[in-house]
């Protein structure tokens, strides 16, 4: 998003493109303010601005990030089923892709030492295991397709699709002036901030839904997550529209709330014998 309409006269149901620069509080409410300087106010703010994926410093990667090179079988692991797949460095996701090709080779990179047990369970599964440096993707010009992985030694493998593991880090930079909590997730994966099952910072006024705080949550999840965060923020709002509607009510004299025991000893005493129907009520003291 790289532009923003006018900010007056926002209803209810407004969108805006433009990309936010920072979120601040002021006063009660929240100040948006985007990269062109245009500024939203907001009772409230949530937060729903996905992750970045921090990929592996290779030569040509980057490039290919979304095409044939990957990182979730569950996500894209169907397509590229019976596929020659080289895998960057993760044993579990050797495993996982695995499952649909008989043609799976990690290369370690540097990584972690694989067990003895580990190993075993490799050779067991047929996985094939070069170890060195990568220092580069194999890629046909022509075809515009991954053919292979070239070690720093100069040794080339051939693979169709190459997997890789990203860390993922929340998109939650510019929100550092509202003081929330970014924090690693359980496995180790990334940083995602810190939410409650509603969505709830621990910053008043602030939620978060989808992978900006969890960092594994897929299509489904996130959705799911969005719904469950509006409506904690539609009651938060209801609450605070309530209590301002009471303290506007009360701060004027003899405006309190409606107490029948009241209104019935006020009707005593204008209407004094008159009064029909009010001697089950209590007298107000």
């Amino acid at each position: 998003m790289d532009r923003i309409g006018p900010v007056s006269g926002l209803g209810m149901r407004t969108c805006l493109a433009g990309r936010v620069a920072q979120v601040h509080r002021d006063g009660e409410e929240f100040s948006v303010v985007t990269e062109d300087w245009q500024r939203v106010r907001a009772r409230r703010v949530l937060v729903t601005t996905g992750l970045v994926d921090e990929l592996p410093d290779v030569p040509g990667l980057a490039a290919r990030w979304g095409r044939d090179v990957l990182h979730c079988v569950y996500c894209h692991g169907w397509e590229v089923r019976d596929r020659a797949i080289g895998v960057l460095g993760s044993f579990h996701q050797a495993l996982l892709f695995r499952q649909l090709s008989e043609d799976v080779t990690l290369f370690p990179h540097g990584g972690a030492e694989l067990t003895e047990e580990q190993w075993e369970q490799l050779a067991g599964l047929g996985v094939g295991v070069v170890e060195g440096q990568v220092g580069a993707l194999v890629i046909d010009e022509g075809q515009d397709r991954l053919t292979g992985v070239r070690l720093v030694s100069g040794v080339t493998v051939p693979v169709q699709e190459l997997v890789v593991a990203p860390r993922f880090v929340a998109r939650a930079g510019f929100l550092d002036g509202l003081g929330l909590t970014v924090q690693e997730h359980p496995m180790g994966l990334g940083e995602q901030v810190k939410a409650d099952g509603s969505g709830f910072t621990g910053v008043a006024g602030v939620w978060a839904a989808g992978n900006v705080s969890d960092v594994l949550a897929g299509v489904p999840q996130a959705m799911a997550a969005g719904v469950g965060a509006a409506v904690a923020i539609n009651r938060n709002l209801l609450l605070d529209d309530a209590g301002r509607a009471a303290e506007s009510r009360t701060a004027v004299p003899g405006s309190g709330a409606f107490r029948g025991a009241m209104e019935a000893e006020v009707s005593r005493r204008v209407l004094g014998t008159r009064v029909h129907g009010l001697e089950g009520l209590p007298h107000e003291g």
